[in-house]
């Protein structure tokens, strides 16, 4: 796995030197005073940093892992297959998405996944057929109206709450319910990461979306983060405890390995670690940017990479999915198939929202027998076991808290906005959560560190 090795001339803590460690810079040492400081060495924190170098600034990057990238880390452990354990698409990939047009500058290759190569599966493994594909679909439709006739009603409600309402659900066949849940699972838990009992039927779909094709990376996500990173310096394994700013100018951070004291300073903390309160902030926060935090959700995206000898699965298929029963809700109804976009025969599944949650306890072992139990009622006994498997636990990794940002019940756009503002010109913040249209992809946490960047060069 990828844990930060030196990029172009900068020293990189851990990296260089045989101490393996940098002075920090101190108060009164020359241009300390002049420097930005970034907490976070996600997309968000690069792209400021990198404009912001780019424009003579001094600029140091604190990162309390022992590689960049944050919630974007692309695996080296399968060398001919190189998998991306957080964020893995540009979604949108078209002429106006930033990070598809830098990936294409700095030349990286991309590959296409399509969900019209879509193969469907019901509880007991038979693949549906045109007719049931078709109810399937007409099923969407009505779950996507009765939400939208929910956005209207004079009180907010839970998007679970207002599915089932407006579906009847409670009185349909069992058979038909599990569809409604599949399809609430995989279009909304799974899209937005936050449980359907907690979404807000108002705001959960306020996001906007650029057009184009789903793209990845064939060489993982971290091109784009290695190449944000060049000439940077960037301190890994700092730990931030304490931000305190000061009303007559300066910023002082405090972290696991000494202080550093700066002019301004930019947080691209993700919004579960600014929840957790492991960052303390002297004086604090004003009032609209702490209701911000408490009252925006955190999601939970986990997912579990299966290495197989062979595809025993239809390679023209890019997505397969599967309607659990209803003492199965959520579990393993989602699937990529990386056999037609790289050629390899992997498999990843998704689990969102609370089954994504429970999991994060089980062993590894366990997991992939749960796994393996879904596949073996769709393919049947004879299917190999893999040969190797990647996992993920994003909500209980402390530099994340969770996948992304999401509106639960008592959020509001507007939060994201009072997320976004800085305090006193002193601290400025950015990342995914910060961005009121296009929250919860890297081509927003991308632009909410350019626009921190302009924030800063304005002054």
């Amino acid at each position: 796995m990828w844990t930060g090795a030196c990029l172009g001339t900068t020293l990189l803590a851990g990296c260089g030197e045989a101490d393996g460690e940098e002075t920090p810079a101190k108060p009164g040492t020359p241009g300390a005073a002049d420097q930005v400081i970034v907490i976070g060495a996600g997309i968000a924190g690069l792209a400021a940093a990198s404009k912001l170098r780019q424009a003579g600034k001094q600029v140091v990057v604190l990162e309390a892992r022992d590689r960049i990238g944050g919630r974007i880390q692309t695996s080296q452990r399968w060398m001919d297959a190189k998998v991306d354990l957080g964020a893995s698409w540009i979604h949108g990939a078209g002429p106006d998405n930033p990070v598809a047009n830098l990936a294409r500058q700095i030349g990286a290759q991309l590959l296409t996944t399509s969900f019209d190569k879509r193969q469907v599966y019901d509880s007991d493994g038979a693949r549906l057929g045109p007719d049931a594909t078709d109810q399937l679909d007409a099923l969407e439709t009505a779950l996507n109206g009765a939400l939208r006739k929910a956005q209207d009603a004079n009180a907010d409600q839970a998007v679970q709450t207002a599915a089932r309402n407006g579906l009847n659900y409670a009185g349909r066949p069992q058979a038909e319910k599990d569809k409604i849940d599949f399809l609430v699972n995989t279009t909304i838990e799974h899209e937005y990461g936050g449980e359907a009992s907690r979404l807000s039927t108002y705001w959960y779909n306020s996001d906007l979306s650029y057009r184009g094709d789903e793209a990845l990376f064939k060489d993982g996500y971290q091109v784009v983060i290695n190449h944000l990173a060049q000439g940077l310096d960037i301190r890994l394994g700092h730990v931030v405890s304490a931000v305190d700013y000061h009303a007559n100018g300066g910023v002082t951070v405090t972290t696991s390995q000494g202080s550093f004291t700066g002019r301004r300073a930019l947080i691209t903390l993700p919004l579960g670690v600014l929840q957790a309160g492991s960052v303390s902030f002297s004086p604090a926060l004003p009032g609209d940017k702490q209701t911000a935090i408490s009252q925006l959700g955190m999601g939970l995206l986990n997912k579990c990479y299966l290495r197989f000898p062979h595809a025993f699965w239809d390679t023209n298929a890019d997505w397969l999915n599967y309607i659990p029963d209803g003492a199965s809700y959520g579990q393993w109804a989602e699937w990529v198939s990386f056999a037609r976009p790289s050629g390899q025969p992997i498999l990843l599944g998704f689990n969102a929202a609370a089954f994504g949650r429970e999991m994060e306890s089980w062993s590894d072992t366990r997991i992939v027998n749960s796994a393996m139990a879904t596949l073996r009622k769709i393919y049947g006994n004879n299917i190999p076991d893999p040969t190797d498997w990647m996992i993920t636990r994003w909500g209980s990794d402390p530099y994340a808290r969770g996948a992304y940002s999401c509106h639960t019940l008592g959020s509001k756009p507007e939060m994201r906005t009072s997320l976004a503002s800085n305090v006193g010109n002193l601290l400025f913040f950015a990342g995914e959560a910060t961005e009121r249209q296009h929250y919860q992809t890297v081509h927003g946490a991308y632009q909410s560190g350019l626009r921190a960047a302009d924030e800063i060069l304005a002054l």
